[in-house]
């Protein structure tokens, strides 16, 4: 079995209303305590700059040269061993958690099995390109002050790509939602 074959066996499998109910729940949670908390603590230290994770359209090598020396090295560590651990959670969280909801949503809609299926890969790519964007962070962090230009160009490709997809998810559960209260009220209307 391909490791397709077996994404869209489970993805469909679980599928859902409980579990989709859950894992919102689990991944509301995740994110509202780094917005809360965890990322508000880390931004204490950088003097007014934007962490590398919330800048949607990328950064320069001197960006994260600057970030990083405005972090000093209790920011800094406390963004390599506080925010990081949490934002290693919350990709696979995310990717989950969307995906069953991209298809739960589709199915209502009644789209082909093709098209929910390649949509709901969307979330999961947007969790892949977090990891490797939370990894080109950690590298940086460990490797400050001797920063690679292209450890942080590879990175910012990253962010760049995981809003990029992150966006599409936006647009396509907006979209989704769109219908699905459409045909609801058709059908009320009806009876």
């Amino acid at each position: 079995m391909s490791i397709f074959q077996f994404y869209k066996k489970y993805i469909t499998k679980y599928s859902t209303g409980r579990i989709l109910i859950s894992l919102l729940i689990i991944t509301w949670i995740v994110f509202g305590y780094m917005i809360a908390f965890s990322i508000p603590q880390v931004m204490e230290y950088a003097d007014g700059m934007e962490l590398l994770d919330m800048k949607p359209l990328g950064y320069s090598h001197n960006y994260v040269q600057v970030l990083f020396e405005n972090l000093g090295s209790e920011g800094r560590h406390l963004y390599l061993t506080y925010q990081i651990p949490i934002d290693m959670i919350y990709p696979i969280l995310f990717a989950l958690c969307y995906s069953i909801l991209i298809v739960y949503l589709f199915n209502k809609i009644k789209s082909s099995e093709k098209l929910i299926f390649v949509f709901s890969l969307i979330p999961v790519i947007a969790g892949m390109f977090d990891y490797f964007e939370n990894i080109g962070i950690i590298i940086m962090l460990k490797s400050y002050p001797d920063i690679s230009n292209g450890v942080s160009l590879t990175t910012s490709i990253f962010s760049i790509g995981k809003s990029l997809f992150t966006t599409a998810f936006w647009l396509l559960l907006l979209y989704a939602l769109s219908i699905v209260t459409i045909k609801y009220f058709k059908n009320t209307q009806r009876n």
